[in-house]
């Protein structure tokens, strides 16, 4: 979404089971194509959205997904003073018909996601088999739960990601990663020794 038009629009929030983040879900879509995180406000420069949202004191960092959004805190704010505030503005911000992303993001998206190295180009087969488990039996769940898995690389028997979203930083993303991702992965590729996150 680019142009400026008035849509009615609704936000529901969801917790997540990472007690710093918040998922924001809309009753309409909001970007197409993969999900873009930005941890640091000098990323946001690409988004006015994210620009604005970084002005919030409890706003750590943030997770743009096809239909929601999801807000990592910092932990000294309660999620009470962070769900009010910010479904309101959400729902008037995206209402009101505001760009998401800056027109640049068109033709420069890579730029604004540079810094988190992901390899585009999979021609591997056991490469390509990775990434089609992860999309069909992980992204699902993560999603769910307001966050992403992106698939960088598998090297010696290492599969390296990142996570996004509230899984970033998440207490229980450790055991989610060895307990569930790596023992998927390694039951249906025998080459998978382990599964790692990348920060």
């Amino acid at each position: 979404m680019t142009t400026e038009q008035k849509i009615p629009v609704n936000f529901h929030t969801e917790e997540t089971p990472n007690p710093n983040s918040l998922k924001f879900v809309s009753d309409r879509r909001l970007i197409d194509g993969d999900g873009i995180e930005f941890v640091f406000a000098s990323e946001a420069k690409y988004s006015p959205l994210a620009q604005e949202l970084f002005k919030f004191p409890f706003v750590k960092s943030m997770f743009f997904a096809s239909n929601f959004i999801t807000i990592v805190k910092h932990s000294d704010y309660e999620n009470l003073e962070v769900t009010i505030p910010m479904r309101d503005f959400l729902t008037e911000y995206i209402g009101s018909g505001k760009p998401i992303f800056a027109q640049a993001i068109v033709t420069e998206k890579s730029a604004i996601i540079e810094n988190a190295e992901v390899q585009e180009t999979i021609t591997n087969e056991i490469d390509i088999k990775i990434v089609q488990i992860l999309d069909e039996y992980i992204k699902p769940a993560v999603e769910s739960d307001g966050g992403a898995i992106v698939f960088k690389s598998f090297k010696n028997g290492i599969v390296t990601v990142i996570l996004q979203g509230s899984c970033r930083g998440c207490p229980s993303s450790t055991m989610t990663l060895k307990a569930g991702i790596e023992g998927l992965l390694k039951r249906m590729i025998p080459e998978v020794q382990s599964v790692v996150a990348e920060e």
